[in-house]
């Protein structure tokens, strides 16, 4: 097998491939390993230099039991499947899973008044263990809380994970088990002809029965390239987030969640897998699908809304800020259909769920799909490198090379690692979310240089020699 420049498998000839997945974010991934596991030959398409390149690569990292997702409906049925699926696949794959629970907190007579019903909302959709909280017992179990909360109740089924380890499993298992992946491979037109679809990629052409469209941001427009029509329209979401310093995390125990509205979950603020605390994120309608610019303006009224949750947060340093793009359309439920007369399942609207909810999607799209395949009878399991805060990590390990990133403790064996293999990282961004390099407090400032070296030649992007990417 050849493979381009950045590690990506390059397909030649007349393959005709079961299946063609359109983008790499966090639902492609998830369906390159089911289809891969039961036995289908699998390519996935992604624009970018690396994967997890556009809504994927800016999410609040939690693992949603589904108690507030509309009932009955496709999104929580995903919700919880991905749920349980995540769970009976995380240790195999090693990725974290940090079981903290969830708070629910009201801080009016108003979202009082709402949390009966959101209980009941809860019980109905199958999550029966929430505990209603009054005001005093919230205080107990997070203490460090303004004391103008009203009450609140508990979930304690929501955990944290890694926003991004979950996505590289899932594709790293599908290569490792016989899929392809081509990167810089945008999706331009396609053709359908004796049941294959024919698709020109700015990677050359590729052959596949089956085409799946995960391409989030840009789900309309691989739609309307395909097919000359769009059955929904994205409408991006732009969501702010900031991080704070690793000593702040000491301040909450739990995921702490205000009372949703009919538009968004609205802000979280929780401790991540990397040991930072999060805030975010907001909710701003844009047009533009490719840049989420930060505001300062919005920004300093985040910063000022956590401090009112947490009041001792004004005496911890924000260590990063960050926005990322939802691709909600104007409708709020999943856009999943399949046509399978054209040979084309579209997978649309997977918002701020769709962490959780992948491997469900995954696994219904594959029933939607039909055919005759066989899975694999002993698929290759790989173990994801350690970056959870609460693991052993690889500076604790001899033969390391040593540290090159000291914010986060990275390795040079992790870095070289993350730079090599079927799934080497393409960018910058993408060894980011491999080991953490240059995402501490002091944003690359000192290991730049060095990672302008170990970098050089591997990426799409070479760093400059100042180190800025």
């Amino acid at each position: 097998m050849q493979r381009d420049e950045a590690g990506s498998a390059v397909v030649q000839g007349p393959i005709v491939h079961d299946v063609a997945i359109v983008g790499a974010g966090i639902v492609g991934c998830a369906l390159a390993r089911q289809f891969t596991l039961e036995g289908a030959r699998v390519i996935v398409l992604e624009k970018a230099a690396d994967v997890l390149d556009g809504a994927s690569k800016g999410n609040s990292a939690i693992l949603h039991t589904g108690f507030d997702a509309p009932p009955d409906s496709l999104e929580l049925a995903c919700m919880q499947e991905g749920h349980r699926l995540y769970l009976e696949a995380h240790e195999r794959l090693n990725l974290p899973l940090i079981r903290c629970g969830a708070l629910v907190l009201a801080w009016t007579e108003a979202e009082e008044a709402a949390l009966p019903g959101l209980i009941t909302q809860a019980h109905a959709n199958g999550v029966g263990d929430v505990q209603a909280l009054g005001r005093q017992q919230v205080l107990d179990l997070e203490p460090q809380l303004s004391g103008n909360v009203v009450a609140g109740f508990r979930v304690p089924g929501e955990s944290l994970i890694d926003p991004w380890s979950a996505a590289h499993g899932y594709l790293l298992q599908a290569l490792l088990n016989g899929a392809h992946l081509l990167r810089q491979a945008e999706l331009m037109a396609g053709r359908r002809q004796d049941g294959t679809w024919h698709l020109d990629t700015t990677a050359g052409p590729v052959a596949a029965r089956l085409v799946i469209n995960a391409a989030g941001l840009y789900g309309d427009v691989v739609d309307q390239r395909l097919t000359g029509e769009a059955w929904f329209t994205i409408r991006p979401r732009k969501g702010q987030f900031v991080v704070y310093d690793k000593p702040a995390a000491a301040l909450a125990h739990h995921i702490l969640l205000p009372v949703p509205t009919k538009v968004t979950k609205g802000i979280v603020v929780c401790r991540t897998a990397f040991g930072n605390l999060l805030v975010g994120p907001t909710a701003e309608e844009q047009e533009d699908r490719a840049h989420a610019m930060l505001d300062q303006a919005t920004l300093r009224r985040l910063i000022a809304r956590a401090e009112e949750i947490l009041p001792a947060l004004a005496e911890h340093e924000v260590t990063a800020i960050y926005a990322g793009l939802r691709p909600a359309t104007e409708d709020k439920a999943y856009r999943i259909r399949a046509d399978l007369d054209r040979g084309l399942v579209t997978v649309g609207g997977i918002r701020s769920t769709g962490l959780t909810a992948a491997l469900g999607i995954a696994a219904h799209v594959a029933r939607l799909a039909q055919g005759d395949r066989q899975p694999l009878a002993d698929p290759v399991w790989p173990a994801m490198p350690a970056l959870s805060a609460e693991e052993k990590r690889d500076w604790c390990r001899p033969g390391n090379g040593g540290i090159v990133c000291h914010c986060e403790r990275v390795t040079r064996r992790e870095v070289e690692a993350a730079l090599d293999g079927p799934l080497a990282a393409g960018s910058l961004a993408g060894l980011k979310r491999r080991t953490r390099v240059t995402m501490g407090r002091c944003q690359g400032f000192y290991c730049s240089a060095e990672l302008a070296r170990l970098t050089a030649g591997r990426l799409a992007q070479p760093m400059l020699a100042g180190g800025d990417g």
